[in-house]
């Protein structure tokens, strides 16, 4: 289940927190259980960017389908020669 935080997080803000939660993990100096809370929230971060992505290419498949289906529509009318 997705908090309300998350929700309101934008793409580039949530990329660039799991940049920073990766950049930490990846330095260490972390206890264990800071460690297992930074990999917590670069999963919840993971699936906020990945439903930012998914909605992009959703809108991008429909866009082009669209498109598609116009060029279609228009090129029963043209004139080849």
């Amino acid at each position: 289940m997705t908090s309300k935080v998350e929700e309101a997080l934008g793409y580039e803000q949530a990329r660039d927190e799991l940049i920073e939660v990766v950049r930490r993990l990846e330095a260490g100096g972390t206890t264990l259980e800071e460690s297992l809370a930074l990999w917590e929230r670069g999963e919840e971060l993971a699936k906020v960017c990945r439903r930012w992505l998914e909605g992009a290419r959703a809108r991008l498949d429909a866009a082009l389908a669209e498109e598609a289906e116009a060029d279609s529509e228009q090129g029963d009318g043209r004139d080849d020669s």
